[in-house]
């Protein structure tokens, strides 16, 4: 079983965003996957419900309940963690043991890029990311590229120490995706293809680090 962590101390990143749309490309890759749902809206949890009856179903699993690990089926291949947000690396420590990769999205304004930095800085003293054995990457999320905030959001976002692995752009798309149980990968559209192409990144990384 592969793991990808998405987290971030600041509520309203984008983590639900990002990691109910990564449990279902890795579901439509062919991976029984499931989606831990460690924050207590259990937003994913919900998202999960609905896509139970498609044949490419994501099992949600209660991550703010303890001894999760044994409800996890056997056969699990993919499993995505939703953290609970605002938790800092040393409240992550559970999950930060069993990632196999760690996603942080961060909004392209000032409150969210100050609000990200104490995190990354407690996530590199973290010794699986200090010794490199556990790579960290950034998504820019809910960016109007054409706007002069979302540019200086991403020139800034570059300049840090980890990769910015993809550039999600700002759509009521995700909202309405995320009501029905779906994800961008779902759908064939010209529309939403130009959507799939923000992701292909992020994608890429994930296939070299998992």
């Amino acid at each position: 079983m592969r793991t990808v962590l998405v987290a971030s101390s600041k509520g309203g990143a984008g983590k639900t965003t990002v990691a109910t749309n990564l449990a279902a490309w890795f579901a439509l890759d062919g991976k029984h996957t499931a989606l831990l749902d460690a924050d207590r809206q259990h937003s994913a949890t919900r998202w999960a419900e609905k896509r139970a009856g498609m044949d490419t179903a994501v099992l949600p699993i209660d991550g703010t309940r303890r001894g999760w690990e044994g409800r996890l089926p056997s056969d699990i291949q993919r499993l995505v963690i939703d953290a609970a947000a605002g938790d800092m690396a040393g409240e992550l420590e559970a999950v930060l043991a069993k990632a196999d990769a760690v996603l942080v999205p961060v909004n392209p304004s000032m409150i969210d890029l100050e609000a990200t930095v104490p995190f990354l800085n407690s996530l590199a003293a973290h010794p699986r990311v200090k010794k490199g054995k556990l790579p960290v990457a950034l998504v820019g999320n809910r960016l109007k590229p054409w706007t002069s905030a979302s540019q200086q959001a991403m020139g800034q976002l570059k300049a840090w120490p980890y990769p910015v692995v993809a550039e999600l752009r700002d759509t009521q798309a995700y909202v309405l995706m995320v009501a029905l149980g779906k994800s961008v990968f779902d759908y064939r559209s010209e529309q939403i293809r130009g959507h799939q192409d923000d992701w292909a990144p992020l994608l890429k990384w994930l296939r070299k680090v998992l």
